[in-house]
């Protein structure tokens, strides 16, 4: 069992699941080659408008890459591979253009932390615990991760993370950015859930556009593809769910958005 990333959908919601729990959920070589295809069957699906991101089981979301591969995986030619793998998943997670929810609970520990960053919102359950423990292993740590990380808790914060290795509890994590609120655990599902579905529920192209803007302006500002934001934006205003919009404000109803 090299463990899956699997698919499962609820209506305009997609769960996007890691599923090792063995091994609380390590994501190994075959994984991490899943993700790029699991992110374009969701993007490419038109029902789907909310991603959510969770781990099997009740031990964690994802404990971290899967060490026992490591001597065959992490050395030489194959080390570069690795990093290459790694690196493609982490692309297709940041450039999905529907919201992506990370709903974690236990580990979330380096390569888990890691996955967790390329999320829009993240929500953690009480018993929820990082590390970003490269040091501890002797690996070089990317850059792309750290800015990320920096995006989520700031430099000093990212600092300290980096370099001690430290375990951080949900309430800690929450307190210095690195999620966005704290559920105990019964109840972290839930509240994800009806987070997503009220995301969901709002103009599918007015996400869009500000998921592609807030991905442009986290960007470097000379790779910023300001075209980009500006279609977005104009495909809105010409769009039937903006005629929709503004009839159902006038009419004191619900909108009924289609995404088009």
């Amino acid at each position: 069992m090299h463990g899956e990333v699997r698919i499962e959908r609820c209506g305009p919601i997609a769960l996007l699941v890691f599923d090792h729990e063995k091994r609380r959920n390590a994501i190994t070589v075959d994984m991490w080659g899943a993700i790029p295809e699991a992110v374009r069957a969701v993007q490419e699906d038109p029902d789907t408008r909310v991603v959510i991101m969770r781990g099997a089981g009740s031990e964690a979301f994802v404990s971290g890459a899967d060490i026992s591969e490591f001597e065959k995986t992490r050395t030489g030619d194959a080390g570069r591979e690795y990093d290459a793998m790694t690196a493609r998943a982490f692309a297709a997670l940041q450039g999905l253009d529907k919201p992506l929810i990370a709903s974690i609970h236990g580990f979330c520990i380096g390569g888990g932390a890691a996955i967790a960053l390329m999320a829009d919102l993240r929500y953690a359950a009480d018993d929820a615990r990082f590390a970003v423990p490269p040091a501890r292993l002797g690996l070089g740590y990317h850059t792309a991760g750290i800015r990320a990380l920096i995006r989520a808790v700031g430099f000093s914060e990212t600092a300290r993370l980096l370099f001690t290795g430290h375990r951080i509890a949900a309430e800690e994590a929450r307190r210095i950015g690195l999620v966005n609120e704290v559920f105990v655990k019964d109840v972290l599902d839930e509240n994800v859930d009806e987070l997503a579905h009220t995301i969901a529920g709002n103009a599918p192209l007015t996400i869009r556009s500000a998921k592609i803007t807030l991905q442009e302006l986290a960007k470097l500002e000379a790779e910023r593809d300001t075209a980009r934001i500006a279609e977005s934006i104009e495909r809105c205003y010409q769009s039937d769910d903006f005629k929709e919009g503004a009839r159902a404000f006038m009419e004191k109803r619900k909108p009924r958005f289609k995404g088009e």
